[in-house]
């Protein structure tokens, strides 16, 4: 890695988000002597070690003031507790949250620091795949964002917003999105199956129809429902489906589902955030 590759960079939270991360870093060039992990639990840290060769730890101590950049991906209830043990090690780092929910001011006031970037990641981070919205605070400088940037490049895209409220939106498209299609992919599985497909098969066919009309979505200059239009022939098989989706509204549920997501992550900063 380029930007401040002499820094080392400390995870607080070993979970699949830290370990997407730690493993893209790796790969990026980035030495396992270069990172330090903060994970209460035995199991999560003995598979880090294993895994990664990096150090892990079972509570925050003086190691952690050698990190340049601390990224936090721990669960939003336990995120104040674990801010309070860690703050006093940390005045001097570059900060990153990718916790759900946990608005930036409430980090500043438990870490005492402006640079602070919060982050709205989603699981296909796991796979390299990952979307991922950032929101920089003032004291956040170009170069903090830019090492920022090259962190996450290892999980997948990303972009920055410029209202820290639009994350909630982020949230509840990107963040919960993974889930959604995976619900489309059961029902589509069991469709598959009800007609007489083996699992295996409706499953396949499945995936690889989400994974290539995304593709071909992003290839394309033309939008969604203009794409959709062009395999809707009016009295075809792709027309009865779509009728009798819109028949039940199902877009106008689906939207009210996301509209209820980010009101869910508009509650869990008010909950967790004092």
């Amino acid at each position: 890695m380029k930007t401040s590759a002499h820094q080392a960079i400390a995870f607080i939270g070993g979970g699949n988000m830290a370990s997407a991360v730690i493993g893209g870093l790796l790969r990026q060039g980035l030495p396992a002597a270069q990172i330090e992990v903060v994970e209460p639990f035995a199991e999560a840290r003995d598979k880090l070690k294993a895994q990664f060769g990096v150090a892990a730890h079972e509570r925050a101590g003086a190691g952690l003031q050698r990190a340049g950049l601390v990224v936090w991906a721990v669960k939003p209830q336990t995120f104040k507790d674990a801010a309070a043990q860690v703050a006093g090690h940390t005045g001097q780092a570059l900060h990153l949250s990718v916790a759900a929910g946990i608005r930036s001011d409430s980090i500043a006031a438990w870490l005492g620091t402006q640079r602070i970037v919060r982050s709205m990641p989603n699981t296909p981070a796991l796979v390299g795949k990952g979307m991922t919205a950032l929101f920089a605070r003032p004291g956040v400088s170009d170069e903090d964002k830019a090492w920022v940037e090259q962190v996450i490049a290892t999980t997948g895209e990303s972009l920055w917003v410029d209202a820290e409220t639009d994350l909630d939106a982020v949230t509840a498209l990107s963040g919960s999105g993974p889930a959604y299609v995976f619900f489309f992919l059961e029902a589509m599985t069991q469709a598959g199956i009800e007609m007489g497909l083996s699992r295996e098969q409706a499953y396949r066919l499945a995936t690889g129809t989400f994974a290539g009309a995304s593709e071909l979505a992003r290839a394309s200059q033309d939008p969604p429902e203009v794409l959709r239009q062009r395999v809707t022939s009016k009295g075809g098989t792709t027309y009865a489906a779509i009728t009798s989706m819109e028949q039940a509204q199902v877009k106008e549920l689906f939207i009210r589902a996301l509209h209820a997501a980010r009101e869910r992550a508009k509650e869990l900063g008010d909950e967790f955030g004092g």
